[in-house]
């Protein structure tokens, strides 16, 4: 007994992280989703040659992106992160000058930018490994 209360608080402290890791792992693929989503609507708005409207949703996901900065910077890996904030820069650079087609690749490109954030934060055999 006294054996099994030794190894107690390492299977705490493992199974905290495990939690963590869950947790992190679908709050990771929500915030990637919503992302995306507003990105999908900008791409959308700008497809009707909406452009302001376009420059708006984008503004708004680039806001709502910045304010998770901290925590992306805790989770992830920073070049991900990092390449993705420039990637939003540069879509905003096309729609300020309305470059539909380097806008949009702009976007796709950010979209799957997005989504691989999202699977780098899966707790599945190839991340762990």
């Amino acid at each position: 007994m006294k054996k099994i209360l030794l190894y107690l608080p390492s299977v705490a402290v493992l199974a905290a992280i495990l939690a963590f890791s869950l947790w992190n792992d679908v709050h990771m693929s929500g915030e990637t989703s919503r992302w995306r989503s507003q990105l999908d609507q900008a791409d959308a708005l700008v497809q009707e040659n909406r452009w302001e409207d376009a420059q708006a949703k984008l503004a708004e996901s680039y806001e709502d992106w910045s304010s998770r900065q901290t925590y992306l910077h805790i989770v992830s890996e920073h070049d991900a992160v990092d390449d993705a904030e420039a990637m939003y820069r540069r879509a905003m650079a096309f729609a300020d000058t309305r470059e539909l087609s380097e806008f949009r690749a702009e976007l796709s490109d950010l979209r799957d930018q997005l989504r691989l954030l999202a699977e780098m934060e899966r707790l599945n055999l190839k991340n762990v490994l």
